[in-house]
């Protein structure tokens, strides 16, 4: 499975403020880039399978309204998550 446990674990240290942090935004927008790209690579092999794109755009969205928070709350650790992640903007 792409988001087991550990691949949890290894994002919430890189992207973490501290060991208990498990739900900031910056972690939120982490794990929802590595589902998005999950699906992305489904979708390739199943075309036809629109009840999980109509999934994968309520991602997007929740990840664009959690990134334009960001953005407002710290525009400097902003630029470096997108770089990070790989996000264009």
């Amino acid at each position: 499975m792409y988001l087991n446990k550990e691949s949890k674990i290894k994002i919430i240290k890189k992207y973490g403020n501290h060991d208990n942090d498990k739900g900031s935004t910056k972690i939120q927008i982490a794990l929802l880039t590595l589902k998005i790209n999950h699906l992305q690579k489904h979708f390739l092999i199943h075309k036809k399978d629109h009840h999980s794109r109509h999934g994968l755009l309520n991602m997007i969205s929740h990840r664009r309204k959690l990134l334009n928070y960001f953005k407002k709350k710290n525009l400097i650790k902003y630029n470096l998550l997108i770089e990070n992640l790989g996000l264009r903007k």
